[in-house]
């Protein structure tokens, strides 16, 4: 795969007017990513990012976890999450012997070879709405389509066996990104930070790797190349947004009309002739401008103030996008002190709702209205945000 050419220099029309519209802005300086750099694999090999606490973490997600002082940190907690995770880590373990970690550092491996002979689409809109019902059948909550943008995919994958890089394997010709998005289970999202909480990750890892394989196999039996991902291959978010799933937000989730930041997304690359989606900005980032109660209530003050910026924090940092950006040592840092993920920042934003309830609708239309400040008073005084007791969540 070739290096794409600086962002700004012979950039298509129409990818510019994307950007504009998703609200992807980049420098000169923009480089795409190595997946080696991201914290999470560095805490493999990168010194700086590893302390007294990483091991343990990485253990904890096997039968070896220890419980530890604190309500929503006992051994069925941690059980719990551990068995939530159960599909995902055999779908990421089955390539290890031979360095991909599928769905994490490698793409997943296609079970089913494509077709001999090609089905005939003579409308790509149809198809599109076809595919997005195959998704939603097979589980998905959310699917939008966009166009295969070479920038976010990463400039090189590694080995997991050295953590040496190694080029990203996908396919010659592919034109377009399928996003998936999986809702994590509110009630569980309410007891963070807990190994319990970690249980609605996991559900959702488990679930995408099982509905994005079956996805990518049905493209795949009609005579076309489809590659499915989870945390691999590319980076999901400027995807997501192009697809018009959601807006980027402070806390460096999407947020989206129907389920908030509350999802996990996946992704399928593949070269079926398939109309796209266009960004749908709602109004998050007026929002977001004036709200920082997910900055105001990290631990370790790992999310930003103040305007976007392409600032970068780290090695872990995406350079050239400006954009709100975390830290990502002093985040995973904390993460693993808790030996499980810490998502506070998910808990407490105020898209974080059942958008199901006509309240809460009513609540969405004013938080994107000139009226937004209005729309955060009321949260404060709601106590949506308040930490629901792990042992509360276990009573029912």
């Amino acid at each position: 795969m070739t290096d794409t050419p600086p962002i700004g220099h012979n950039n298509p029309p129409q990818t510019d007017a994307l950007d504009a519209l998703a609200g992807i802005a980049t420098t000169p300086e923009f480089e795409r990513f190595r997946q080696r750099n991201d914290v999470f694999t560095r805490a493999f090999w990168d010194e700086r990012v590893r302390s007294k606490h990483t091991d343990g973490f990485f253990a904890s997600y096997r039968v070896d976890a220890k419980p530890r002082k604190g309500e929503g940190f006992q051994p069925k907690d941690f059980a719990l999450r551990n068995a939530a995770w159960l599909i995902s880590d055999i779908v990421s373990n089955r390539g290890g012997d031979s360095g991909r970690r599928e769905g994490f550092q490698a793409p997943i491996q296609a079970d089913t070879p494509v077709a001999s002979a090609q089905v005939d689409i003579d409308d790509p809109a149809r198809m599109a709405a076809e595919v997005k019902r195959i998704a939603k059948f097979f589980g998905a909550d959310l699917c939008g389509i966009t166009d295969f943008d070479e920038r976010w995919i990463y400039k090189t994958q590694v080995d997991t066996r050295d953590f040496s890089e190694t080029a990203v394997a996908l396919p010659d010709g592919m034109t377009s990104v399928i996003v998936l998005g999986h809702q994590m289970n509110l009630p569980l999202v309410q007891t963070y930070p807990s190994a319990l909480a970690g249980a609605a990750t996991g559900r959702e890892y488990s679930h995408e790797a099982a509905i994005v394989m079956q996805l990518a196999a049905y493209i795949r039996n009609l005579g076309y190349e489809a590659t499915a991902s989870m945390n691999d291959t590319g980076l999901v978010i400027p995807y997501a947004i192009k697809a018009g799933l959601g807006e980027y937000a402070r806390n460096q989730l999407v947020i989206t009309p129907e389920f908030g930041p509350r999802l996990r997304f996946s992704k399928i690359f593949t070269n079926m002739p398939l109309a796209h989606d266009v960004p749908k900005p709602l109004g998050v980032r007026a929002v977001c401008d004036i709200c920082t109660r997910c900055a105001d209530a990290c631990p370790v003050k790992a999310l930003p103030f103040g305007p976007p910026s392409d600032a970068v924090t780290g090695q872990s940092s995406i350079k050239g996008v400006v954009k709100w950006t975390s830290d990502a040592e002093k985040c995973f840092g904390y993460w693993a002190k808790l030996a499980t993920d810490c998502a506070i920042c998910l808990r407490v934003c105020p898209f974080n709702r059942d958008f199901s309830t006509w309240r809460n609708r009513a609540w969405l239309r004013l938080a994107l209205s000139p009226w937004r400040k209005l729309a955060l008073w009321l949260d404060d005084r709601s106590g949506r945000a308040k930490r629901l007791k792990p042992r509360d969540w276990w009573a029912g």
